[in-house]
């Protein structure tokens, strides 16, 4: 693929072409889910900009690569046609975030509260991408009670949301320097 030119001018009026060449407004929910995964990837960039530990980068570089399919398979409605299948997020793609989520949680310390987003400048901006994910998998299932989707989409946004979790935490000391929540402290 060549991007030769930034700007087209298509969108000056409100609307957007889909990856099958389909118009919609930019209001549309396809358009600000899609916007959402836009965003959390974003955010992960973030996060990976302020990693601080190595074993950290690999993982979300895997991840930011899986959000751009994430984004074609959203950008092109499902047609039931198998001559026009486009890039689809799989199965394995989830899987692989299991397999990431029990690896890295096997080295965390034992929860013994709810975390607050904070701790070390990593952690802290995890925390938010993870936030923005739960955001984008909310839109996400907003349009897929309106239209056909792949299933594997809300999967892999709820186990992407759980991988930020715990990356949050090894970002922590491995969850020694969560910022535990203390409920009713300032009563």
């Amino acid at each position: 693929m060549k991007i030769d030119r930034i700007y087209t001018r298509g969108g000056d009026s409100g609307a957007t072409s889909l990856g099958d060449g389909t118009r919609v407004a930019k209001h549309s929910l396809r358009v600000r889910a899609m916007g959402s995964v836009d965003e959390a990837n974003a955010a992960i960039g973030v996060a990976l900009a302020h990693a601080g530990r190595p074993e950290i980068a690999p993982v979300l570089l895997r991840i930011q690569n899986d959000l751009f399919d994430l984004g074609a398979d959203l950008c092109v409605p499902e047609s039931g046609d198998p001559k026009h299948s486009r890039l689809r997020i799989a199965a394995a793609q989830t899987e692989a975030l299991e397999r990431e989520i029990d690896r890295i949680n096997d080295g965390l310390s034992a929860l013994t509260s709810f975390v607050l987003p904070g701790g070390s400048i990593a952690s802290a901006h995890l925390h938010l991408a993870r936030t923005i994910t739960r955001r984008a998998e909310a839109e996400v299932a907003a349009l897929a009670a309106a239209e056909s989707l792949n299933p594997e989409l809300l999967k892999y946004l709820n186990r992407l949301s759980d991988l930020l979790f715990v990356l949050a935490r090894q970002a922590n000391d491995n969850g020694a320097a969560d910022v535990l929540w203390q409920p009713g402290l300032n009563r």
